[in-house]
């Protein structure tokens, strides 16, 4: 499904997507708190989690959070009223 939001619009509303997902799924929240929106082409959103990966003894939760993705999606369709797909930047 194409939606007509933004990437500019996802950021602005990103806080509000966690907070909801923080309330439904702590840990999810945990995966996903320190992603950073990358892309948005209407219909997939492209999360880079490079932060994350930089520091020493650094927390790397790629493989959970193929788990919790659903969780996450369903924060957005709540928040943004969208259904957009997920990708993680290599």
């Amino acid at each position: 499904m194409s939606t007509s939001l933004s990437l500019a619009e996802l950021r602005s509303r990103w806080n509000d997507v966690l907070d909801h997902l923080e309330s439904h799924d702590r840990v999810a929240w945990i995966a996903y708190f320190d992603a950073r929106l990358a892309e948005f082409d209407g219909t997939t959103l492209k999360l880079d989690f490079s932060d994350a990966r930089k520091f020493s003894g650094g927390h790397e939760y790629s493989p959970t959070r193929v788990k919790l993705e659903n969780s996450l999606k369903a924060s957005i369709q709540e928040i943004l009223s969208t259904s957009i797909e997920i990708e993680e930047l290599a």
